[in-house]
């Protein structure tokens, strides 16, 4: 009924936040210099782009925005619903926002690069990662892990420092063993974004960087159900 925990939260959580870099990276590099997951991005680039600063897009700013609230939206009407009718929310969520992913790759799929892709299919493409990763973010809130919130590392990256030898903290975790989980998070975003910017460098089209992302989603939703059983039992 709900996500596994410990160990197995983490890794699950991980490989999310290496897909969050991955479709950035897909995104920013290929389609228009527009995040479909780091919004607070989105929300300056919309700002400079208003002010007609650095020749930052206006409207695809403006597509994943709208896609990626209306994507938080349906998660929540869809994740709060199935847990009170007590159904397996998490793994359904994955499987939709792989459904998402999907979806988007078909609408950036051609024969050519992603700079050949029309303005429709760009579009599309944003607004369908965008909306996966509005649905993305309801369903790491809903789980609650701590600094694992698989799109935003700026709290993470400060926790990690703060709550380190360096920092000292004891009240932001020094002394604890939140470093590993911490760095784990920093670590997977770095990674991701690394792997999909490699492989948009080795001219991989866009539909398949984002077609391979979804896979991993789909892949991680069906073990899930296995993790939570493990949970239960151990419990």
């Amino acid at each position: 009924m709900e996500p596994p925990s410990g160990a197995a939260l983490t890794v699950v959580m991980a490989c999310l936040t290496v897909v969050t870099g991955v479709l950035d990276a897909a995104s920013f590099l290929t389609l228009g210099h527009v995040f479909t997951a780091t919004q607070t991005g989105n929300l300056l680039f919309l700002g400079f782009g208003i002010a007609g600063q650095g020749g930052l897009p206006v409207v695809a700013t403006v597509v994943s925005l709208g896609a990626f609230l209306a994507g938080a939206v349906a998660g929540a009407r869809v994740e709060s619903g199935l847990a009170r009718r007590r159904r397996p929310w998490f793994p359904v969520a994955l499987l939709v926002e792989a459904a998402l992913l999907v979806g988007a790759a078909a609408a950036s799929w051609g024969t050519g690069p992603a700079r050949e892709l029309t303005a429709d299919q760009r579009y599309a493409a944003i607004a369908l990662m965008a909306a996966a990763m509005g649905m993305r973010n309801v369903t790491a809130l809903r789980v609650g892990a701590p600094d694992l919130t698989t799109t935003v590392e700026t709290r993470a990256m400060t926790a990690l420092v703060s709550g380190s030898v360096l920092g000292g903290d004891r009240r932001l975790g020094y002394g604890t063993r939140a470093v590993p989980r911490r760095l784990t998070s920093v670590g997977a975003m770095l990674l991701g974004g690394l792997l999909g910017a490699w492989l948009i460098g080795l001219g991989t089209r866009t539909s398949l960087v984002v077609l391979l992302a979804a896979v991993t989603v789909a892949a991680t939703a069906l073990l899930v159900p296995g993790l939570a059983h493990g949970r239960s039992a151990d419990g």
